[in-house]
């Protein structure tokens, strides 16, 4: 399942109505379970209890034989704890005799919410442990987008019960974001670039940016990115990352080890429910439209050629950046032609509701941008910004919206 699909899936689910964090877990899980392209056959949900310094199961699911009530788990006894709590998401062959009686041989675990320190070990408050036959790397990498989301969505229900948001504070955080992004319009070489945020609240995750690489003025980088989540806390993910770039960028880094850097920044300086997605690109003087790119989890940019009305969808060449410290990036690349354009975009503008709960959607986006597609750049951003604001106007979901338009020109 696409990384920030299955974001956002999870996110739907937890942002429901729930008496208690436990319920929304619960319901999440059911929800996994349930699940065909995940590939689960059942689950349980796991509660620390620092005063037993134990785990305690308190809800499980599936097609096993069900364990005990109130069956615990000690710390001690059970070292795979410490292993969770250092990688976050672990695969393992059960080890405990009563719980193989019950059938279950093969798990993963993933923790969530905060961390909480016992004899100067960290533990997580939960565990989500998933039965499956087959563990590999993509499964591994959907349990920790799993349990981000399910975090990320535990913070902001404590946030949100125990904190007031000081206006004069976000409206200072707001002057901020908006002296870092960059002028709308830039011209580069044969190219006219077009870049525009919409926030849903008064900051937002989403940012884009141009890169002057290097000290000959022959190559810019374009970067769109997306932190997880609304708000400050998605800000300050994004103004870091930005920020991080800006500076890369006079090092002239080649793509994959920038991005496997930006990685592994993201996964160290912030809480283990924070990731983003980062779309990176660069064009050059070359005359053949050479553009390299690397795609961090990012919602695929759409390539229109000018010509045929060819469409091409940059997918990505990694994962989101966060969970997976030691994740690979490769690099594709593409070539313009004169007329053609590239739009880079965040899934706010895809995502975008209206009152009877459609999604703007990919095929809505395509049909429009082939009708403007000889438009110059900031037409194009304006017309599809104005089109998804349109359809949205009368929805309940509204996200960030961020696009920037490459067109080759000459």
């Amino acid at each position: 399942m696409d990384q920030r699909r299955l974001h956002k899936t999870i996110e739907n689910i937890a942002s429901k109505r729930f008496d208690t964090e436990e319920e929304m877990l619960i319901s999440v899980l059911n929800e996994i379970v349930g699940h065909q392209s995940i590939g689960v056959t059942g689950g349980r949900i796991w509660k620390l209890l620092p005063e037993n310094r134990s785990y305690i199961l308190f809800y499980q699911t599936g097609n096993l034989e069900k364990i005990e009530p109130d069956f615990e788990l000690k710390l001690a006894e059970y070292p795979i704890f410490d292993l969770v709590a250092k990688e976050r998401t672990i695969a393992a062959d059960e080890t405990n005799l009563i719980l193989r009686e019950k059938g279950i041989f093969k798990y993963s675990a993933s923790g969530v919410g905060d961390k909480i320190k016992i004899d100067g070990k960290p533990y997580y408050e939960y565990l989500l442990a998933l039965n499956t036959e087959f563990v590999d790397e993509n499964h591994r990498l959907t349990l920790s987008i799993i349990a981000t989301s399910l975090t990320s969505q535990i913070k902001q229900r404590r946030y949100s019960q125990s904190a007031s948001s000081l206006k004069a504070d976000l409206d200072k955080a707001r002057e901020l974001q908006k002296s870092i992004l960059p002028e709308h319009e830039y011209s580069f070489y044969n190219y006219e670039l077009f870049g525009i945020t919409d926030p849903a609240e008064i900051v937002g995750g989403d940012f884009f940016d141009y890169l002057e690489v290097g000290d000959d003025l022959e190559r810019i980088g374009i970067a769109v990115g997306d932190a997880a989540s609304k708000g400050v806390s998605a800000a300050a993910e994004a103004m870091y990352i930005s920020g991080a770039l800006r500076m890369a960028s006079n090092f002239e880094i080649k793509i994959a080890p920038l991005m496997k850097r930006m990685n592994q920044l993201v996964n160290k300086i912030f809480d283990d429910d924070k990731f983003a997605s980062l779309f990176y690109g660069e064009l050059s003087t070359d005359k053949s439209g050479l553009f390299l790119f690397s795609n961090a989890g990012h919602n695929p940019p759409i390539f229109i050629r000018n010509k045929t009305d060819e469409i091409i969808r940059l997918e990505p060449t990694g994962p989101v950046l966060g969970p997976e410290p030691h994740a690979k990036y490769t690099i594709e690349n593409i070539n313009f032609l004169k007329n053609d354009v590239l739009v880079i975009y965040t899934d706010g503008l895809i995502d975008s509701a209206n009152s009877e709960f459609e999604n703007y959607g990919e095929e809505r986006f395509i049909k429009l941008l082939k009708k403007i597609k000889n438009n110059t750049s900031k037409e194009i951003a304006y017309e599809i910004l104005n089109d998804v604001i349109n359809f949205s106007k009368n929805g309940s979901y509204s996200d960030d919206k961020t696009l920037v338009i490459i067109k080759r020109i000459n």
